[in-house]
């Protein structure tokens, strides 16, 4: 899969997630609408913020005239503000308010009319933001949710060989810490990017403007110039952050992967004592991590203060100017408040390109998980199949895990008439339960075919064959839910009276009755409070219910003590009626009664037949059978 993360550049990434995004293109336009809104008010809350104070300074610096009372509209303002108070007079006159006193100054209710002006475009500007910060926070989130249920979908398609090269705790991380980086990056970034860059536009045209009627064309290019200044921090040091954020990711997957271990394996590390050296690993690969964010930290904290660095300077320059033109106050005051509104749009824009440098990284390692296939395929034309009538034949069969692996199955070739059982039996490693992974199209033959009723299980729908075959193993695995729900497991349609029908027929009624919380007994993880035997009976329970015609038995009671085996053994004779079984055979002594023994050295089926005829032949599967019941009568002994 890096090979995937070395070929996609980010803007290939994110033109995929945009494309994702425009799904919900509703949130997304009135979240950019917003956005523009506030935008747009910076320009209109300086314009008001110039007039008024223009007025202000005006209405300061008039002389108490002698004369009569001006009449309304009357009073001595500077050209630049002309326009916009005989407007305000207009207005003013609509509703009542006195504009000039007979001083010829101002009225106060003037002054508060232009106030209230103001206050009514900052009040418009704050729902604006609202408005973009809260439909892009959803936006953010809904495609999080949709990545994830994405991802999930792709891993669970995934075929068994895909779990057993993977860590489980990678897969986590990829699916809760990476989506939570896009999350921000969609929320903030482009809530950011739809509102800053048109704030940072509104003071900038101001400012040209501002620089156009009062002659200072020095300080148009200065603003001009300064603004690509403030940005070659960003692009100097964003690359640096992008691949600091992806070690960063692949750490907090170490982490992930170690916890998810330990407290998977924590029965052996209490059985061995090594709580301690556990928790020296883990605080190793917690201080690699901590290293590793710190590094991008350190990165992404320059960039602000260069900005800022860059900013001050030009700040200063501009000070120059204004004293070397002679400006007024006021004139200077709304400039300077043009710097303080721009200041915070400039700082978020500074944090946008390590923060889509950080979203790259992670969306890389998303992409990767939703795009990687390797799920059993299932041909277009596949077949419907709802029973099960003649016979299951291995046709020369051979599977290896790798191409370049070994062979693990060799020429495997035999029959299952409908109704028997066949038995295998081996050293451990010897390819037994590939065989019936093979069976139950776990994995698929390298060479070779399995064909059921004649019809190659490749070209049969992988629904129906689900349904056509059971499986209980040695590790019996049931999920932190009620004991109902792992009996109904498979069979969600199912009625609590044939739950427990099913519990009856497995012997686990009676168990499950006696506790208090009955069929709403939560099972604990992978079914930890509950016995061996408890959780086998759940297991076979949950066979009886499903009703499959064919069932596997992957030594199902090797785990078990010997007294708990032979009353799980009552059960499981029950659960094997009127079905074919291919049964795994840890205790000879529970096969001899098999249609069909197979004994499987290295991949390879070396003796074939009944008990006694392979007992009589005095090959491997004796030599087999008289070393177990050797060992038996020892322990006897």
């Amino acid at each position: 899969m890096n090979k995937t993360r070395q070929e996609i550049s980010p803007g290939q990434l994110y033109r995929r997630l945009f494309s994702h995004i425009l799904r919900y293109r509703t949130h997304l336009l009135v979240g950019v609408a917003s956005g523009l809104v506030v935008g747009s008010s910076v320009f209109v809350m300086l314009q008001v913020s110039w007039q008024m104070l223009t007025v202000v300074e005006s209405n300061v610096n008039t002389v108490p005239a002698v004369a009569p009372a001006a009449p309304a509209g009357a009073v001595d303002l500077p050209p630049a503000a002309v326009k916009w108070t005989r407007q305000a007079e207009r207005l003013a006159d609509l509703i009542g308010v006195p504009v000039a006193r007979a001083d010829g100054r101002v009225t106060w209710q003037f002054l508060a009319l232009g106030m209230l002006a103001l206050l009514v475009v900052v009040l418009g500007r704050q729902v604006a933001i609202y408005l973009n910060q809260y439909c892009l926070r959803w936006l953010g989130a809904r495609v999080v949710r949709d990545q994830r249920d994405q991802q999930f979908e792709a891993i669970e398609s995934q075929s068994l060989s895909f779990y057993g090269r993977m860590d489980v705790g990678r897969l986590i991380s990829r699916s809760v810490a990476d989506t939570s980086v896009v999350d921000g990056v969609i929320s903030q970034t482009v809530a950011d990017i739809s509102r800053a860059p048109f704030e940072i536009l509104g003071a900038i045209v101001f400012v040209v403007l501002f620089a156009q009627k009062k002659d200072m064309f020095d300080l148009l290019v200065l603003a001009i110039l300064g603004f690509p200044l403030c940005i070659v921090p960003v692009i100097v040091l964003g690359r640096r952050v992008r691949n600091w954020t992806h070690r960063s990711l692949e750490r907090i997957s170490d982490l992930v992967v170690r916890m998810h271990e330990n407290f998977t394996c924590i029965r052996v590390v209490k059985a061995f004592h090594t709580e301690a050296a556990e928790i020296g690993r883990f605080a190793e690969e917690n201080r690699n991590y901590f290293k590793t964010i710190m590094r991008a930290i350190r990165v992404e904290l320059l960039i602000s203060p260069a900005m800022e660095v860059v900013g001050v300077c030009l700040g200063c320059i501009f000070l120059l100017v204004c004293v070397c033109k002679g400006l007024h106050l006021s004139d200077m005051a709304v400039i300077a408040v043009a710097g303080v509104i721009v200041y915070k749009p400039i700082r978020q824009l500074s944090r946008i390109v390590p923060t889509l440098e950080r979203g790259a990284a992670a969306l890389t390692r998303i992409f990767e998980t939703i795009d990687f296939n390797e799920r059993l395929p299932e041909r277009p034309d596949a077949v419907r199949k709802t029973s099960f009538d003649d016979r299951i034949v291995f046709e020369d069969a051979s599977f290896r895990y790798t191409a370049a692996g070994q062979p693990v199955i060799r020429h495997a070739s035999f029959a299952i008439p409908r109704g028997s059982t066949v038995a295998v039996v081996g050293a451990t490693g010897s390819g037994k339960t590939t065989l019936a992974n093979l069976l139950a199209r776990f994995y698929d033959p390298t060479d070779g075919c399995v064909r059921m009723d004649g019809v190659d299980l490749r070209d049969i729908k992988i629904a129906d064959l689900r349904k056509l075959v059971g499986v209980l193993t040695q590790e019996t695995l049931l999920f932190n839910e009620t004991v109902a729900f792992n009996i109904a497991y498979g069979t969600p349609d199912a009625t609590q009276a044939e739950i427990e029908e099913a519990a009856r027929k497995a012997n686990a009624h009676a168990f499950i009755a006696a506790h208090p919380d009955g069929y709403n007994r939560v099972a604990g993880e992978k079914g930890f409070v509950l016995s061996g035997g408890e959780r086998q009976r759940v297991a076979i329970a949950r066979i009886m219910l499903r009703n499959p015609p064919i069932l596997i038995l992957d030594e199902a009671t090797s785990a078990l003590d010997t007294v708990t085996e032979r009353q799980v053994q009552e059960e499981i004779a029950l659960a094997m009626a009127n079905r074919t079984t291919f049964a795994i055979a840890h205790r000879l002594s529970t096969i001899r009664r098999a249609n069909l023994i197979l004994v499987v050295e290295q991949g390879v089926i070396v003796e074939r037949g009944t008990h006694d005829e392979l007992y009589a032949a005095n090959g491997a599967y004796r030599r087999l059978c008289d070393m177990q019941f050797s060992q038996q009568d020892a322990d006897r002994g």
